[in-house]
């Protein structure tokens, strides 16, 4: 994975070179001041989870949700 180190100048002068890295799946890391402190960090955005899992019930458990069911606050709130 591609990681690219910028000054914060440099950064906003290089921006399309520091987004294409970003396209390609690195990511960058943005330094402020004479120390050169990391300070942010550009990157893709995290994948989404996939399906859902039932925990250890998975694949051994169906349910549905009947269409007219319907749950109103109160009985939401009061146990």
């Amino acid at each position: 994975m591609e990681m690219l180190q910028l000054p914060v100048g440099e950064f906003k002068s290089r921006f399309s070179e520091a987004l294409e890295v970003v396209a390609r799946g690195g990511s960058v890391c943005i330094t402020y001041g004479r120390s050169r402190k990391p300070v942010a960090l550009f990157s893709p955005p995290p994948r989404p989870a996939g399906k859902r899992k039932l925990g250890t019930l998975a694949g051994k458990v169906k349910f549905h949700i009947a269409k007219d069911w319907s749950l109103s606050a109160e009985e939401f709130v009061d146990p």
